[in-house]
């Protein structure tokens, strides 16, 4: 996967700007691979965890969240 607006892989632990096909947009955080090379994220949201094969949309990374302060 790659982050558009910068060209890198998502850094583990960082939050995400993630545009949804709906046009809604999200925070999720990158939990990175598991062992069997699954990638993961939780939605800061919600708190839920899930792997990039669970998901049933299309989305895409906008870029890095802002954060406060």
């Amino acid at each position: 996967m790659i982050v558009a607006n910068t060209g890198t892989a998502p850094e583990t632990g960082e939050i995400y700007d993630i545009e949804l096909c709906s046009g809604e947009s999200r925070h999720w955080q990158y939990l990175g691979p598991d062992s069997r090379a699954q990638i993961w994220w939780r939605d800061t949201e919600s708190g839920l965890e899930f792997s990039e094969a669970s998901l049933m949309y299309a989305w895409h990374i906008v870029g890095k969240a802002s954060r406060p302060g």
